[in-house]
């Protein structure tokens, strides 16, 4: 395979709508209490509605790998991207052959098979601003998130798991680990080309109700779309929700990890201002369901998982059917600072279980600089292909990997299918 260079270089063409002009797009808005996006600063309508659920605590080094590596699956064969996205070369490789149903049978509450133009979203895992990410913010926010900005740039939809709280006030939570950056933060996130980004997760308000004004506050001020925490409930389910191709798509954000004396805290309620909280299922169902009535590709994007455990816990798996049958096409999620499987379940809803550490402090060669963009191609309710852009956290940042360690990468990544209960091709 290619290096990773040469990857880049293909991944930098622009978008066929919502292409960006001077590092911003134009963002979506939510399905209630719509936020605006980017004023004028795409070309054309972009979409994305994404619910994320992701929680990522405890800040690891490279060095301890504590539990073995699931084995079961092997490497799929590298090949290009599905329909409608860019053929992929260097390290970058499907997780199987693509994967539309057949069209009979339903999957869901609809039937699995694709409709309308194919769509590229692009997925990163936990992002924070804290030591070397840190230090490549205030150096400069454009180039803060590296050259993985071109992969995530490349597809139509970029959306992560923003780690922090983004404030300069409040007072630390009473627990060991506590991020917050500042605003720069969404200037980085939106230069590297991601749309919108999840805030569900245990540490969106380490600086308390005072960090969570501020983020929200921040967002509003950069034009920029965040999920997953609100002034209430009801907003900190809504989706993000845009228009990319004429396709309707939405994004839910939501965390299945909080401490667990800081649940009441966190929690978001009626006239309460908080995070949205997986562990509240039946809120999360409700919103599924209402995004899947007004949008032709739904996402849920979660914080979820046991830190440094590679297999998917049993809180993960027994979630997935409750949301795929709410009518989630696309559940992926991050915290556990290493790479769990992903693959496609028996109704053809994509899974991802864990995307890993993304901007991180992270350094050395073990499992919690492993990192990567999961880049998949949906049509309506049916993601036809999946594609996993294999990289290694360095200096903070995430590189994209080619040759020899990208193909390794990628068989690694492949292989974690094996305890997950996922299929590497669509049904």
């Amino acid at each position: 395979m290619g290096g990773g260079g040469g990857f880049a270089r293909r991944l930098t063409g622009r978008r066929l709508t919502g292409r960006r002009l001077t590092g911003r797009r134009l963002t979506g808005r939510r399905l209630t209490g719509g936020r605006s996006g980017a004023a004028g600063l795409a070309l054309g309508t972009a979409g994305v509605l994404l619910v994320g659920l992701v929680a990522c605590s405890m800040p690891y080094g490279d060095d301890a790998d504590p539990t073995p590596a699931p084995t079961g699956a092997t490497a799929a064969a590298a090949r290009p991207g599905g329909t409608g996205s860019t053929p992929a070369p260097g390290a970058a490789g499907t997780a199987g052959g693509a994967g539309a149903a057949d069209g009979t049978s339903p999957v869901g509450n609809g039937p699995r098979r694709p409709t309308g133009q194919p769509v590229t979203i692009a997925f990163g895992g936990d992002i924070h601003f804290a030591g070397a990410p840190g230090q490549r913010l205030a150096a400069d926010p454009a180039t803060a998130i590296g050259p993985i900005s071109a992969t995530l740039s490349a597809a139509d939809l970029a959306v992560a798991n923003l780690e922090t709280a983004v404030t300069d006030g409040g007072t630390p939570a009473p627990k060991e680990f506590t991020f917050r950056a500042p605003a720069t933060a969404f200037e980085a996130v939106r230069a590297a080309g991601i749309d919108v980004v999840t805030m569900a997760n245990n540490h969106g308000m380490d600086y308390g109700l005072t960090g969570l004004q501020d983020s929200l506050r921040h967002a509003r001020e950069a034009h920029y779309p965040v999920i997953g925490i609100g002034e209430d409930d009801t907003s900190a389910f809504a989706p993000y929700t845009t228009t990319v191709k004429g396709q309707r798509i939405a994004v839910i954000g939501a965390t299945q990890v909080l401490d667990d004396e800081l649940i009441p805290a966190w929690t978001a309620g009626p006239h309460k201002p908080g995070l949205a909280s997986a562990k509240e299922v039946d809120k999360l169902v409700a919103a599924v369901r209402g995004a899947r009535s007004r949008a032709d590709t739904v996402i849920v994007f979660l914080h979820w998982g046991v830190e440094q455990q590679q297999c998917p816990s049993d809180a993960q798996r027994s979630l997935v059917p409750r949301l795929a049958a709410a009518g989630a096409d696309v559940v992926v999620g991050s915290h556990a600072h290493v790479l769990l499987g992903a693959g496609w379940t028996d109704d053809g809803v994509y899974v991802d279980y864990g995307l890993g550490n993304f901007v991180f402090y992270s350094s050395g060669a073990g499992r919690n600089t492993e990192s990567g963009v999961l880049r998949l191609t949906v049509a309506g309710r049916a993601v036809t292909d999946a594609t996993w852009v294999p990289a290694r956290i360095v200096g903070g940042a995430p590189r994209p990997l080619g040759g020899a360690a990208g193909s390794q990468a990628l068989a690694g990544w492949n292989a974690l299918r094996g305890c997950t209960g996922l299929a590497a091709t669509a049904p």
